[in-house]
């Protein structure tokens, strides 16, 4: 700041934080060529203002150079040396915080290197993962992100782009947006591609938008009703809500596809309201709807567009193409299907794909001007940069890349293959609550637990947490049906991995049988007292009516080199989620001292 007004320039504000907002005392172009020479950009404000922002991977050497593009004679060392010992920046301003900050026990408890890994190994080791066993969730596509695949996101070349850096210094960049692109559009049918929603739930409202957008535009504005059928995936009525949509629900039939003539019947009753359709497919319920192709005519010939949801697009890729038997818009799920890591918060990616007559309404960006021609009527920014969370996108593109067309196909196949194997092992044990026509299932399949409340008192929940015991982690509990699980084993998974997964829920539905026939008590039981830790089986007393080896280790695979443990037993799910406790401190802590000052003087 000081370097700056010694070269005569002018900062708007004496109070800042990270960035600076620079009045230039001479030409801007003068400084912005100075600034290309070391290869620095800087933010350009329409009002002739520049922006430069800093943090603390800044050294002596950008400083110089920051101060040489300025045109300020001195080096950084020489400035701070003028600066005597007056107290600049926030430290001279009332927003100092005189608060006591990081009072956790946790950062005041680990002061080296060794110590606070060996904290961060036993947090993880907390945590099931792949790394351990399947992750079997339905409608997750929990499968596998290779190191390959992941390899070139720590490459400062792809990592360190800001998202607005000038296009003509990331050339490779574009080209690698292009060619996943074209690839996606190859994938799907569409014909054009934007990266910019951040999640399959921006994703969808992003194609919705579009949608109304598009709608809009031919003078429908009247068109707002959204029909989606029951058996499509949980986001899509929140989306069409967000879209300024009214959400008419389709019944299923006993199949678990959409009841044709519920569709119709709602199609004709919004006829001349109706927007659009939200489907998954194949259906979040594990089937595939064979009426997919007569679906999206017949919303078609009543004037709406047909989302489909790609939350299940790891089993169509290679074997069929949304915009080919009918979707005009669709989000891709690139951290399920397209191998971008997902859980723990993202960074997730749900770019959409839109039929031509949908292109012109695609998302545009106030920064990045070039995401549209002259012709097209942008609906807006969906999220803040242009391309999304482009720093990931090298693993989609590895991905697709290295698999091939051939690869792609394969994947789909063995997904599809992996589930019906599970399925055909299950059947005798549970019932598989929805098959399509000719008795398969998809990608996934719902197991109904729910006849098991009446003959032993025991719920999905318990099944879910006893197969912590056999090393699993749970599938997908109570949705999209109340009191099921729903399992996606991938393509990732062998032979071998599914048996033990099928193995652990045959031996489960046998200690269902052991209570529902006498042999074990419908209390206490492993079920209900799961998961077993390993406190709990070091304790010295053991009151339970099964033994500790059924407890912990339940099966051969089981075993003491290679059990994970739980790290912490049964707790009260129902009585939590209606006694809430706020560990957080009151609101009133986070009051800053400036603000009682004002209130005070006022």
């Amino acid at each position: 700041m000081l370097g700056l007004k010694r070269a005569g320039h002018q900062l708007q504000h004496d109070l800042y934080f990270d960035t600076l907002k620079i009045q230039c005392g001479c030409g801007i172009e003068e400084v912005l060529q100075r600034a290309a020479q070391r290869q620095i950009n800087f933010q350009i404000y329409p009002d002739g203002t520049l922006g430069v922002s800093l943090d603390e991977t800044v050294n002596e050497k950008d400083l110089d150079d920051l101060l040489w593009i300025f045109g300020c004679e001195s080096s950084a060392e020489l400035v701070a040396e003028n600066m005597n010992d007056e107290t600049k920046g926030i430290f001279a301003t009332q927003f100092k915080r005189t608060s006591n900050f990081l009072t956790h026990q946790v950062f005041n408890s680990y002061h080296s290197e060794t110590n606070i890994v060996r904290y961060m190994k036993r947090l993880e080791n907390k945590d099931i993962s792949l790394v351990h066993s399947m992750i079997p969730l339905g409608s997750c596509t929990m499968k596998l992100n290779s190191s390959s695949e992941l390899m070139p996101i720590t490459w400062k070349e792809f990592a360190n782009i800001h998202p607005f850096v000038p296009l003509d210094q990331t050339q490779g960049y574009q080209q690698l947006f292009k060619e996943l692109e074209k690839d996606l559009c190859e994938i799907t049918g569409y014909d054009k591609i934007s990266f910019q929603p951040n999640s399959g739930a921006q994703g969808e409202y992003a194609g919705l938008a579009a949608i109304k957008a598009y709608l809009n535009a031919k003078g429908e504005w009247q068109r707002s009703v959204c029909l989606i059928p029951k058996s499509a995936h949980g986001t899509n009525p929140a989306s069409a809500q967000m879209a300024g949509m009214k959400i008419q629900p389709i019944e299923v039939d006993k199949n678990g596809s959409i009841d044709l003539s519920h569709l119709k019947a709602m199609v004709d009753k919004h006829n001349k309201n109706l927007a659009a359709i939200m489907i998954t497919y194949p259906s979040t319920n594990g089937v595939f709807e064979e009426q997919i192709s007569d679906v999206c005519d017949l919303i078609h010939k009543h004037g709406g567009q047909v989302y489909l949801d790609g939350a299940n697009m790891n089993a169509q890729v290679g074997l069929c193409r949304p915009g080919d038997y009918g979707s005009d818009v669709s989000h891709l799920n690139l951290h399920k299907t397209f191998c971008i890591p997902h859980g723990g918060g993202g960074p997730g990616m749900g770019p959409i794909g839109v039929k031509s007559h949908l292109a012109p309404f695609l998302p545009s960006h106030p920064v990045i001007a070039s995401l549209h021609d002259a012709h097209s009527s942008p609906l807006g920014t969906i999220s803040a940069a242009p391309w999304g969370s482009s720093a990931i996108l090298p693993i989609s593109w590895v991905y697709i890349k290295m698999m091939g067309g051939k690869g792609l196909k394969h994947a789909s196949e063995i997904a599809i293959l992996n589930a019906n194997y599970m399925a055909k092992r299950l059947e005798n044990h549970y019932k598989i609550l929805f098959r399509g026509s000719k008795g398969y299932v998809a990608h996934e399949f719902i197991l109904d637990t729910r006849p098991f409340k009446k003959t032993a008192n025991i719920e999905a929940v318990d099944v879910a947490k006893r197969l912590q015991d056999y090393g699993f982690h749970a599938p997908t509990m109570s949705w999209p049906v109340a009191g099921t699980l729903m399992i996606e084993p991938t393509e990732s998974e062998d032979k071998a991995e599914l048996d033990r997964f099928c193995d652990a829920m045959i031996s489960i539905r046998q200690e269902v049988a052991d209570i529902e026939e006498g042999r074990m008590d419908a209390r206490v039981n492993p079920l209900k007292m799961a998961p077993h830790t390993l406190t709990c089986l070091a304790a010295p007393n053991w009151d339970r009516p099964y033994s500790r080896e059924v407890a912990a280790f339940p099966l051969p695979f089981v075993k003491p080199e290679n059990k994970f443990w739980p790290t912490i037993a049964r707790i009260d799910d129902i009585y939590g989620d209606q006694h809430l406790i706020c560990t957080c401190p009151p609101m009133e802590i986070y009051e800053s001292p400036f603000a009682k000052q004002k209130r005070a003087s006022s």
